[in-house]
């Protein structure tokens, strides 16, 4: 992302970074699924050198030029699977659209491999799970090469009241691609940056609340947070069990369908992916340039303006293509009760952050010495100066100090979560008005970083489909002084089909997806 040529043709732009990566006429900048799956089977490209470009690029821009430091780890056999796949695809064909291609996994994902899995944590440095996370094993039986891991807001944000996204003692600082001195969101801070910088074809991220659709909007991405339970939880460090999810962050809509395809599945060791209403999916079928013809679209207006002003121009212009396209918009909405679960949420976080993470650790950390959340928190304490020179762990010393999950300030906090975020929520809206899904800017333009004053973020539409475990859409809207926003898609349960096709329709309409330039700051003529 060769070293010192290729590092200096990058800090010179996007176009010479471009030519820069390029194999027989073959450029891996912006390349999607179906790109490379095309020159692959044409035998322009074969996988094994599609990762030596992938590994180029994060050589030259990862790790020297614009050093956006996403990666935190990589996988030192991606380059001997790669080659395994390319045998197989000459002797059997593909397995899919997956075959072949480098992927980049959130480094609170456990991978059995030569990768240890830290969370972005010193204190499960050296760890290596005894197996892979069930979205793993999914992914390399679909053929996937996992290139490596990403950096993280540490411990997915929920260690401090006044943390900065994209920060880990293990992995540093991520910085944003499109204007280094501004942040990328979190947690899933690495995936966002290194996709948007096109390191590997696609990543996966993990969500409790915003983690997956706020970095992906900040860095330009597609993101989807799925229903709970249509990706299994397993081998995923936790934060709480009644909101967490992997999901894919990609830079197209047909690229994340192909990769949530490959991760949904039946886990016998997570019973939340035990639901009637949970089908096998190949969601690629669901890519419909016109699925957006006939669509009934809520507007909440509520998010708009506000922290979200500038955004709120952008996808001013987004529901004009939402109208053009033959969506009918309901407008406005009111997204009712959002108040009343934005204390309890918190509670509940909190109280399931202790008891999930000594049953992770039991069975994904052993021998580490590490066993419980009184125990990081103490090696937080015994190693201060590197694992907390900026901000602290407020958020584990609270949860620390909670009961069991038998609890019933618990038992009544998540009651009411479900009932207000769902019942009384998003289903409520949704059915009063007969639609499909639900429409808001995504979140605000990417902040300055400050290790100071932590993160200035706000506005995000995150919450509602967090909370009730409800799936959640971000696409491409635009740019905001030469810093993408998204627009969302948020709909019931299981109603993924359905956003991907109104998320696609939109995607194709209006084509608002635009490499990053790596720029030092805001250029002061887009600002003015």
């Amino acid at each position: 992302m060769q070293l010192g040529a290729l590092a200096g043709a990058i800090g010179s732009g996007p176009t010479m970074a471009a030519s820069a990566v390029q194999t027989r006429g073959f450029n891996i900048v912006e390349a999607n699924m179906a790109d490379l799956q095309a020159a692959m089977q044409s035998g322009k490209l074969t996988s094994q050198k599609l990762v030596k470009l992938y590994l180029a690029r994060i050589r030259a821009i990862d790790k020297t030029g614009p050093r956006i430091n996403s990666i935190i780890e990589l996988n030192p056999d991606a380059l001997s699977i790669a080659k395994a796949l390319d045998v197989e695809r000459k002797l059997k064909g593909p397995r899919g659209p997956l075959h072949g291609i480098p992927v980049l996994l959130k480094d609170n994902i456990a991978t059995a491999d030569k990768m240890q899995t830290t969370a972005g944590s010193l204190a499960l440095l050296g760890v290596k799970p005894p197996r892979d996370a069930f979205l793993v094993a999914r992914l390399r039986e679909a053929g996937a090469v996992i290139l490596g891991k990403t950096n993280l807001s540490e411990w997915a944000n929920m260690r401090s009241t006044r943390s900065t996204s994209g920060w880990s003692a293990r992995g540093g600082l991520t910085k944003n691609p499109y204007a280094l001195d501004r942040n990328t969101s979190g947690s899933s801070s690495g995936s966002g940056a290194a996709i948007a910088a096109s390191l590997a074809a696609a990543g996966v991220g993990t969500e409790t609340d915003g983690s997956i659709t706020s970095p992906a909007q900040i860095n330009g991405l597609v993101g989807i947070k799925p229903t709970l339970g249509l990706i299994s939880r397993n081998g995923i460090v936790p934060i709480a069990h009644s909101q967490d999810t992997a999901g894919p962050m990609t830079r197209t809509v047909a690229d994340a369908a192909a990769l949530l395809t490959a991760m949904a599945g039946v886990d016998v060791r997570d019973a939340a992916t035990f639901q009637p209403l949970m089908m096998a999916h190949d969601y690629t079928k669901f890519l419909d340039v016109d699925g957006l013809n006939g669509a009934r679209i809520g507007v909440v207006r509520s998010n708009f303006g506000g922290r979200n002003d500038l955004v709120s121009a952008v996808v001013e212009e987004a529901l004009k293509v939402l109208t053009a396209r033959g969506a009918l918009l309901i407008d406005p909405v009111e997204l009712p009760n959002t108040g009343k679960y934005s204390k309890t949420e918190y509670e509940v976080l909190l109280y399931e952050l202790k008891a999930d993470m000594a049953i992770y650790l039991a069975e994904f950390a052993p021998g580490s010495g590490i066993k419980t959340l009184k125990d990081i928190i103490d090696f937080n304490e015994q190693n201060r100066l590197r694992e907390m020179p900026y901000f602290g762990q407020e958020h584990f010393l609270r949860a620390e100090a909670k009961g069991g999950l038998d609890s019933k300030e618990y038992l009544d906090a998540l009651a009411n979560n479900f009932l207000y975020s769902r019942a009384e929520g998003i289903d409520k809206v949704l059915q009063e008005h007969k639609l499909d899904a639900l429409v808001a800017p995504s979140g605000e333009p990417a902040w300055l970083t400050d290790f100071i004053k932590g993160d200035a973020s706000g506005g995000g539409f995150s919450s509602a489909a967090a909370v009730a475990g409800y799936p959640h859409v971000t696409v491409p809207a635009g740019q905001v002084f030469g810093l993408p926003c998204g627009i969302s898609f948020v709909g019931a349960a299981w109603s993924e089909p359905t956003l991907i096709r109104l998320a696609y329709a939109f995607e194709q309409a209006s084509k608002h997806r635009s490499a990053p330039t790596f720029a030092r700051s805001l250029n002061r003529d887009s600002a003015r």
